[in-house]
């Protein structure tokens, strides 16, 4: 489940006050809360193509609207008792295929691919640039190792969900670089500041789970699993 907000729980519990009565329509007229979940991964990739064109703000809206979506499938299932862990797995599993697709549209543009479609605001990077590149993939690379260590505490029974950025900061913190990336001139630099934050920060955060789990198993309390590298 994905909240845009940074981040409280008053503001998170506003927010879903805000989207209930909508969640509680899908769960009235029988909507599959996985349904839900599927339909924000599809606007998540029509936001990756909408990046690719450079159009950043109108990238922004259809990832608040894809996140909304995601939101709302919890709402659902929650109302229509449809809560699974398989619901839990497929709708965790859109979600690292959402942030792909996302970044691999920032990647295209920023690489100097021609616009795949011409939509107001959409510019065409005539400059490619390979820096801005390699910081989307160290991006990528924080964003799924974040997700990575968490499931990867959680099987050696140990709860790993601290740190800054978690997938909601990293939405939130997109979705605010992308409106600031539509300012006329300096667009492109603030885009490409909220890139470098993001990659930063995810693999920051990922190093702390990793110190966290060290010290957690330092003290021996943890269940016995085998190591399987994975």
């Amino acid at each position: 489940m994905v909240s845009f907000v940074f981040i409280s729980d008053k503001n998170r519990e506003r927010y879903l006050r805000t989207i209930g009565p909508l969640g509680k329509f899908f769960a009235r007229v029988g909507i599959h809360p996985n349904a839900l979940s599927l339909f924000g991964f599809i606007l998540s990739i029509v936001a990756g193509i909408v990046y690719s064109m450079g159009a950043f703000f109108w990238a922004a809206w259809v990832v608040v609207i894809a996140g909304t979506f995601d939101t709302l499938d919890g709402v659902v299932a929650r109302a229509t008792r449809k809560n699974s862990p398989f619901g839990a797995f497929f709708d965790s599993t859109l979600d690292r295929y959402s942030d792909m697709f996302l970044f691999l549209g920032l990647a295209y543009h920023f690489s100097g691919g021609d616009a795949l479609l011409h939509v107001p605001g959409a510019r065409v990077n005539s400059d490619p640039m390979p820096t801005v590149v390699i910081i989307i993939i160290l991006a990528i690379v924080g964003s799924y190792m974040v997700s990575y260590t968490r499931a990867r505490a959680e099987g050696l029974g140990i709860e790993c969900k601290k740190g800054l950025m978690q997938r909601p900061e990293r939405i939130t913190l997109l979705i605010i670089g992308s409106l600031l990336g539509s300012i006329p001139k300096i667009g492109t630099l603030l885009m490409v500041v909220t890139l470098i934050v993001l990659a930063v920060s995810s693999n920051l955060t990922a190093l702390y789970r990793i110190f966290l789990v060290r010290n957690q198993l330092l003290t021996g309390c943890w269940p016995k699993h085998n190591n399987d590298g994975g």
